[in-house]
């Protein structure tokens, strides 16, 4: 149950293919915080892979806003990114928006928050990552106070191009300057554990298996 613009971006396709293990140490390797803490998909065999698309949500004031009609605008490979604060009382992603992003080919849709409506994701296998689901609207309690800024999610700084890949240990997001460093290590560690799992499986020694590629050290902050 994956989703991704794949053949039109290079760097989304490659960090797609890899595990978000990987990925978080690539991260961690690079000195990058991109894990996004609390962040999980409403079902472990969604993947999620693609560039933000930014919505930050503020408490409703004095004048009635709005949830946001931002869904439309949308290119093929964005993921909604809605930063609601980790509001655990107050949706921002229903059923109406599930069936236009899912019409649309969108990727998925990533909340700092909850979501409802969780039947349709799930029987279309639209891909979302969110805290959790409850039944709130979030109309008349918060509205859309920005767009394609910078918004935060499980804790971690995400702009507007950034990449967000989820799979079934929760998302991680990989700033658009850094991709393809993030890209090119987190194939190496890939590498690296293929090697050891190819030794493990012909009979050799977990340990020195590791210790043949330098397990220990492959998620330690490059010098």
């Amino acid at each position: 149950m994956t989703s991704s613009a794949a053949g039109a971006d290079s760097l989304v396709d490659g960090l797609a293919a890899l595990d978000i293990s990987q990925i978080s140490d690539a991260l961690d390797r690079l000195g990058i915080v991109g894990q996004c803490a609390g962040i999980q998909p409403l079902d472990r065999r969604f993947r999620l892979a693609g560039r933000a698309f930014t919505v930050r949500y503020v408490p409703v004031g004095l004048s009635r806003g709005t949830v946001g009609d931002y869904i439309d605008d949308l290119a093929p490979g964005q993921v909604p990114v809605l930063d609601n604060a980790g509001r655990l009382d107050a949706t921002v992603w229903g059923d109406l928006l599930t069936v236009t992003a899912h019409r649309m080919g969108l990727p998925g849709t990533v909340i700092d928050g909850i979501c409802r409506d969780t039947e349709r994701s799930l029987e279309v296998g639209y891909p979302i990552f969110s805290r959790g689901s409850w039944m709130r609207t979030g109309k008349d309690r918060v509205q859309a106070d920005a767009y394609q800024v910078p918004v935060s999610v499980g804790g971690v700084r995400i702009e507007p191009g950034d990449i967000l890949v989820g799979g079934a240990d929760g998302l991680v997001a990989v700033p658009a300057s850094r991709a393809s460093q993030v890209l090119d290590v987190a194939v190496q560690i890939a590498a690296s554990e293929d090697r050891i799992r190819a030794a493990v499986l012909a009979g050799g020694r977990l340990a020195e298996a590791r210790t043949s590629v330098g397990y220990h050290d492959l998620q330690h902050r490059a010098r």
